[in-house]
C-alpha cells in the first residue's frame, strides 16, 4: 500500500491501549508504508485527546522519530485552499484537522486516509469529485 495521510483517531487508537480501536488501528498500520503523514492541526487534535494520558502523547512523538509519522508541511500559501475546504463543507462543521487532511490529499496527490470518521470523510471530495480511499 502507498503513503496514506492519517487523522486523529487512529494516532489516538494506536497509542493508547485503552482505546476500542487499539487492535484493529496497529493491525491496519503494519500494512500502511512507512512515513504515515499527517499534519500539525492533526497531532494537536491527537494530542488533547490524549491529554490525560503522557505516556501515549510520549508513545506518538516516538513514532515520528522512529520514521513511523512524518509532518506534512503546511504554510500560509495553505490557507485560501483549507478554508474553502472549510466553507464548502461548513454544514458538516468540519475541524481544521479534517480540512487540512482533504487539502494535503489533493495537495500530494494521495487519496487514502486512514481515519476512524467514515461518516465525514466519506462526504468530503477531491477534485473532479474523486472520493477519498478511507481505511480502515
Amino acid at each position: 500500500m502507498t503513503s496514506v495521510l492519517v487523522d486523529a483517531g487512529p494516532l489516538v487508537a494506536i497509542v493508547s491501549a485503552h482505546d476500542a480501536a487499539h487492535a484493529s488501528c496497529l493491525k491496519q498500520a503494519e500494512t500502511i508504508q512507512r512515513p504515515m503523514l499527517t499534519c500539525w492541526p492533526v497531532l494537536t487534535e491527537a494530542a488533547w485527546l490524549l491529554r490525560s494520558r503522557p505516556a501515549s502523547i510520549h508513545a506518538m512523538f516516538a513514532a515520528f522519530r522512529d520514521g513511523t509519522l512524518h509532518i506534512a508541511p503546511l504554510n500560509e500559501s495553505d490557507i485560501p485552499p483549507i478554508e474553502r475546504i472549510l466553507e464548502t463543507y461548513a454544514s458538516l462543521r468540519p475541524q481544521l484537522a479534517d480540512a487540512a487532511l482533504v487539502h494535503l490529499a489533493e495537495r500530494e496527490g494521495l487519496r487514502t486516509i486512514f481515519t476512524l470518521d467514515r461518516r465525514d470523510f466519506s462526504v468530503y471530495r477531491l477534485s473532479r469529485n474523486r472520493p477519498l480511499h478511507l481505511i480502515p
